[in-house]
C-alpha cells in the first residue's frame, strides 16, 4: 500500500520520511548528503523526482534505485516439516560463514540472492513448518535486502516515529492520545485555538494538519520563545504560518489582570522605537531572545571587541578613519536591524494580545510537562462558551488534581478523565495474534467543555441574600412537622 499522498513528487528541500518496516526517520531532502538509516548509509539525490511512496534499493556508492516489483517465486511443492521439535538451535545449521556472506556482498551480489544462497545451505530449513520458513525468510530480507521506503509527512508517520525514536522529546504522548485530543478538542477549519505544549511541536503540527491553514492558532509558550522542531517536519507551505500567532506564559497574568500595556511595545514604530532602545530595549533584548542568540551571529559581544581593536589601531595607523567611518555605519545598521526585529516581535506580541482579549477561543489544547491546573484555569478565560478544551498529562495524578480545582471553580461541563488503550495485532493466515509487545501507558486525558461562569455567585452582597432566603424553607418544614 502506497503512503503518503498520492502523486506528489519528492522535491529537493522538501522533508521527507524514510521507512524501513516499522522504523521511521525524518530527514531534509538535500542533495550530495550521505544519510544513515538503519545501518545502511546512501544519497537521496536519485530520490528526487519520484513520488512518494516510492520504496528504493541501495546500490553500491550509497545510491538509490527504485526497486522493480518481483514476483514471488513460491515453488508449489513446498518441503516443509509438520512442527519445529527436532530442530536445535546450535549455530551449525547454516554452513556458509560470515566470510562467505561478505565475499558474495563484495561480488556485488543482490540481497534476494544471498537470502536464497542462505536457505540452500541451511540444514534445517526443510525440516521447519511453512510458518517457520515464511518467519526465517522474512527475517534474512530484513537482513540483507537494503530497501528503503520514502514517504511523506503526516501526523500519523511523525507521531509513530517520535514515539518510537525520542520519547521523552513529547512527553510520551502515544499516537492514539493524540488522536483522541484531535477528536476532543474538535480542531477543523476556521477555528482559533490556543495550543499550549512542549512536545516539540508535534501537537501543534497535528493541530495545523486538521485546520488546513483556516482558522488561527495561538501557541501559548514558556522561556524564550516557541519550539517547533516537529512542526517544521511535517513541511506545511508558508500560508498555513500566516496565522500561527505565539504569546509568552510569562505574561498571561499580566493581560488578565488588565496591566499587561504596550510600555514594553512601541505604540508608534518612529518615534518610540529609538527611544526604547536607549532606554530598556537591550536588555530586554538579552532577557526574551535566548533563540535570537543563537540564531544570530552578530551579538553584541563580536561588536565589542572589533571596538577595542579599533582604538588600538588608531594609533599606529592614522589612515584607518575610512576604515572606522564604514565601521560605525556598519554598527548603525546592526543596530537599526536589531531594532527592526524587536519591534516585530513587539508587533507580533500585540497582535497576539489582542486576539487573546477576544476570549473567544473556539478550543483549547495542552499538553506539556509542567502541572496542568496553573495553565489550565488562567487559559480558560480566553476560551468562549460551549467549547471543548482537552489537557494532556504523562500521569493521571495531575490531572485528578486539575479535575477536582475545575470542579471547585465552575464553568465547565461533561468533564471526563480518560486514558486510551492500544492493542497491536499481528494479522496473517492462520496466525493472527496480538502483538507479544504492548505499550504500557500512552498518557491521560481530562477534557471538558466551557460554560458561562456565573461570576454573581461569588459577590458578598448576594451571599447574604442567599442566608436570607435560606432559612424560610426549613422554617416551613419545621411548621409542617408541629402540624
Amino acid at each position: 500500500a502506497m503512503e503518503g499522498c498520492p502523486g506528489v513528487r519528492i522535491r529537493e528541500g522538501d522533508c521527507a520520511v524514510l521507512k524501513r518496516g516499522e522504523v521511521f526517520k525524518a530527514v531534509p531532502v538535500l542533495r550530495r548528503r550521505k544519510i544513515i538509516f538503519e545501518k545502511q548509509w546512501f544519497y537521496l539525490d536519485n530520490a528526487i523526482g519520484h513520488i512518494y511512496g516510492t520504496t528504493f534499493e541501495v546500490t553500491n556508492g550509497g545510491n538509490l534505485q527504485p526497486k522493480q516489483e518481483v514476483e514471488e517465486t513460491t515453488t508449489e511443492t513446498k518441503e516443509a516439516g509438520t512442527d519445529n521439535r527436532n530442530i536445535v538451535d546450535d549455530g551449525k545449521s547454516q554452513k556458509l560463514t560470515h566470510d562467505d556472506i561478505k565475499a558474495l556482498k563484495d561480488k556485488g551480489i543482490k540481497g534476494q540472492e544471498i537470502v536464497q544462497q542462505l536457505i540452500e545451505n541451511s540444514t534445517t530449513f526443510r525440516d521447519k513448518t511453512e510458518f517457520a520458513q515464511d518467519k526465517y525468510i522474512k527475517k534474512k530480507k530484513k537482513k540483507y535486502e537494503a530497501v528503503i521506503t520514502i514517504v511523506k509527512p503526516s501526523t500519523r508517520i511523525l507521531s509513530t516515529m517520535y514515539y518510537a525514536r525520542e520519547p521523552g522529546k513529547i512527553n510520551h504522548l502515544r499516537y492514539d492520545t493524540l488522536a483522541q485530543m484531535l477528536t476532543l478538542g474538535n480542531i477543523h477549519a476556521g477555528n482559533k485555538m490556543i495550543v499550549m505544549e512542549t512536545c516539540a511541536g508535534l501537537v501543534l503540527g497535528a493541530v495545523m494538519e486538521r485546520m488546513g491553514g483556516y482558522g488561527s492558532i495561538i501557541q501559548m509558550y514558556p522561556g524564550g520563545g516557541p519550539v517547533r522542531a516537529a512542526t517544521s517536519c511535517f513541511g506545511f507551505p508558508k500560508s498555513y504560518f500566516d496565522n500561527l500567532h505565539e504569546f509568552p506564559l510569562s505574561k498571561v497574568h499580566s493581560l488578565l489582570s488588565g496591566t499587561f500595556s504596550t510600555e514594553t511595545l512601541p505604540s508608534d514604530p518612529e518615534d518610540n522605537a529609538l527611544v526604547e532602545e536607549e532606554s530598556n530595549g537591550l536588555t530586554d533584548e538579552k532577557q526574551t531572545s535566548l533563540q535570537e542568540t543563537e540564531e544570530e551571529p552578530t551579538t553584541e559581544a563580536p561588536m565589542e571587541i572589533n571596538q577595542a581593536e579599533e582604538q588600538e589601531t588608531m594609533y599606529i595607523n592614522t589612515e584607518d578613519v575610512e576604515f572606522k567611518e564604514n565601521k560605525e555605519k556598519e554598527n548603525k545598521e546592526n543596530v537599526r536591524e536589531k531594532q527592526m526585529k524587536q519591534w516585530e516581535r513587539r508587533k507580533k506580541l500585540t497582535e497576539a494580545a489582542a486576539l487573546l482579549r477576544e476570549k473567544n477561543a473556539d478550543g483549547l489544547i495542552v499538553a506539556s510537562k509542567f502541572h496542568p491546573t496553573p495553565l489550565l484555569l488562567p487559559l480558560l478565560e480566553f476560551v468562549a462558551p460551549s467549547r471543548p478544551f482537552v489537557v494532556y498529562c504523562q500521569y493521571k495524578e495531575p490531572l485528578l488534581e486539575c479535575y477536582t480545582k475545575l470542579r471547585e471553580r465552575g464553568g465547565v461541563i461533561n468533564l471526563k478523565l480518560s486514558e486510551t488503550w492500544l492493542r497491536n495485532y499481528q494479522v496473517l493466515p492462520d496466525r493472527s495474534h496480538p502483538k507479544l509487545t504492548m505499550s504500557g501507558g500512552g498518557g491521560y486525558l481530562l477534557s471538558g467543555i466551557t460554560v458561562v461562569l456565573d461570576k454573581g455567585k461569588s459577590d458578598s452582597s448576594n451571599l447574604e441574600a442567599l442566608k436570607m432566603e435560606e432559612p424560610s424553607p426549613k422554617r416551613c418544614k419545621v411548621q409542617d412537622l408541629h402540624c
